[in-house]
């Protein structure tokens, strides 16, 4: 006899939200999670009374109202909008890219003088069919966005020339002729008033979870406590690897407290040169309004990544796609395993869309 319905692999949105929506029907679920806490990626950690975003800015944002009601039904949101600044070698720009970064970039004044630069520059770069990032970028944009607000951002991003990196990549660039600073195009926009603890514990309530607790040290026997798993996890660790190791970009974080209440202005701001080695710092203080006497910021650095490290960004390029559809294949064929997120499904997801794909799975499997 099994003790649970569901033993669920990894306490991040996915494997929360279906937990909760299990819980509600009734079912007896275990989650459990390598990491000493729950919330996955989006886990705060308080510090001098300001909510950390442990691994990265979080900023929730959709158009969907179904999402939208069901997270506020869990933790009231605040009206954070993000509105980023980019740094190039000590210049300011607003972002994404709109008339204010026009006019700091040309002194246009006027969407029509703005679009005229524009087609200018695309028009002398000549390029017709682009055959890589930077092509792409500048036939979108044209030269002076692209070298001072996309090249080197991007290539330390994901540790390439942007002439190595696929076009598809940057298949579309906001451009936005209004004065609007506002960095999403989405209605619904807010951060966890709280901080996102909030919302997993609101997730989480009534169901047994236990932390620490890593899948394949003790595989064979966890995997007796259930009649179907649920697994969050990186998909070819599940499978052992036997294709090979999926790619990924990973991210180091350094954290300071210093002793100003204010240190930027703004919860984010890019470094877009490229003699500068991070990619942003972030003041988590302004993502919540914070009024506290000190300040906690934290530089971003993209890095490798290795077997061990923390899996941010899948290189969904020919090859890993190839490695992938090999994975999913194997994993169609696997009877009451049920696999979800971000790593098991090996692409990039905004919260929304963990959270849409999750209560998705719970509709057809509940069904």
């Amino acid at each position: 006899m099994k003790q649970y319905d569901y033993l669920i692999v990894g306490a991040g949105l996915w494997g929360s939200v279906f937990a909760h929506e299990a819980n509600k029907r009734g079912k007896k679920c275990l989650v459990i999670d390598r990491r000493s806490h729950t919330g996955g990626n989006t886990f705060c950690e308080n510090v001098e009374g300001i909510n950390v975003h442990k691994y990265g800015a979080h900023i929730f944002h959709t158009n969907d109202k179904e999402i939208w009601d069901y997270v506020n039904s869990f933790v009231e949101f605040n009206r954070y909008t993000n509105s980023p600044v980019a740094n190039y070698y000590g210049e300011l720009y607003n972002l994404p890219f709109n008339m204010n970064t026009f006019y700091q970039l040309w002194k246009v004044k006027t969407p029509a003088e703005a679009q005229a630069k524009i087609q200018e520059q695309v028009k002398a770069a000549g390029i017709t069919d682009p055959k890589n990032l930077e092509e792409q970028a500048i036939s979108l944009v044209g030269t002076d966005i692209y070298e001072k607000l996309i090249k080197a951002y991007t290539e330390k991003q994901w540790g390439r020339k942007a002439t190595e990196l696929p076009a598809f990549i940057i298949k579309r660039l906001p451009v936005r002729f209004t004065f609007d600073n506002n960095y999403f195009n989405d209605k619904y926009q807010g951060i966890p008033i709280g901080g996102y603890n909030k919302l997993t514990e609101g997730l989480l309530e009534g169901v047994e979870v236990r932390l620490g607790v890593d899948f394949f040290q003790d595989r064979e026997a966890l995997s007796e406590l259930a009649e179907t798993i649920v697994y969050t996890g990186q998909i070819d660790e599940y499978f052992g690897f036997q294709h090979g190791q999926l790619e990924y970009r990973s991210l180091r974080f350094d954290n300071q407290i210093l002793d100003t209440e204010n240190y930027q202005g703004n919860a984010v701001v890019n470094y877009t040169d490229g003699e500068t080695e991070y990619t942003r710092i972030i003041e988590h203080k302004h993502f919540e309004f914070g009024t506290q006497p000190k300040t906690v910021i934290t530089h971003e650095y993209p890095q490798e990544w290795a077997k061990g490290a923390e899996p941010y960004y899948p290189v969904n390029d020919d090859k890993n796609s190839e490695i992938f559809n090999k994975y999913k294949s194997l994993a169609s064929s696997e009877e009451k395993v049920i696999f979800g997120g971000r790593l098991a499904e090996y692409r990039y997801y905004d919260m929304h869309q963990v959270i849409g794909s999750a209560l998705k799975k719970v509709k057809t499997h509940f069904a």
